[in-house]
């Protein structure tokens, strides 16, 4: 009988630590199959953020570093050029790469660092226990923001890939969900580019993925998708943001 289907060879054969119904493990799935395709495994080298993300050195194939909260631009600039070869990818959560890691998000986008960036937008801090993000929608209840959250007092969310498409250095911006079987398809197909615009040094590339948290939401997995689907998504629009190799 003929396999039409199996786990990515760059996935390990760790069990997945996340909640049920979190979409951290499509997202996982995605990469490795990115990889995988492009035939890359061999010179990869992925850079775990600290968030739910934190353990992803357990969960892909290939050489992984641990950074600061925060830093894994930075790190991932520095394992880049030591060796041009190398492939090299962040996996990091809002609250990681929005916050703590603002600077160095945009400070690796702003000198085109050849490297490759998987966002995860969930609107929330989840592995600490739900606090409002830099990510939170203006009035979504979280532990710190009881009431919602209140855009007069602490701010408007920050739309990662609109102020990057601003940066000269940025080549590739995409925002992507894995809500339904349609836009897992176009996940896919983004972060793949992502990673084919690192192999043919073509710059800095950030595909940012609209993810659920079901258990900091206090929702069912299925609630969880149709939440993402009535409030993120009109707010966080899908789509192409820049692509400098567009022709």
């Amino acid at each position: 009988m003929a396999v039409v289907f199996e786990k990515p060879k760059a996935l390990t054969d760790a069990v997945l630590h996340y909640c049920p119904g979190c979409t951290h493990g499509i997202i996982h799935r995605l990469v490795a199959e990115a990889i995988d395709e492009l035939g890359i495994g061999g010179r990869t080298i992925g850079v775990a953020s600290v968030g739910c993300s934190v353990m992803t050195y357990n969960y892909f194939n290939c050489d992984m570093v641990q950074a600061a909260h925060g830093r894994a631009p930075a790190v991932a600039t520095g394992v880049k050029r030591s060796d041009s070869n190398n492939i090299v990818f962040t996996y990091q959560g809002d609250g990681d790469l929005a916050a703590i890691g603002t600077a160095e998000t945009v400070h690796s986008a702003a000198r085109g660092e050849n490297i490759t960036i998987i966002f995860v937008n969930n609107a929330i801090y989840g592995m600490t226990g739900g606090q409002m993000a830099p990510t939170t929608l203006p009035g979504q209840v979280t532990q710190t923001s009881p009431y919602g959250r209140d855009v007069e007092k602490v701010g408007y969310p920050l739309k990662v890939c609109e102020m990057l498409s601003q940066v000269d250095g940025a080549t590739y911006l995409e925002r992507v969900a894995v809500n339904n079987v349609k836009n897992i398809k176009v996940a896919k197909a983004a972060i793949k580019k992502a990673f084919q615009n690192q192999v043919e040094g073509k710059g800095f590339s950030l595909v940012e993925v609209l993810s659920t948290c079901p258990t900091n939401w206090g929702m069912t997995p299925e609630n969880a998708i149709h939440w993402l689907e009535e409030n993120m998504m009109p707010y966080y629009p899908l789509g192409v943001y820049k692509d400098k190799t567009a022709k």
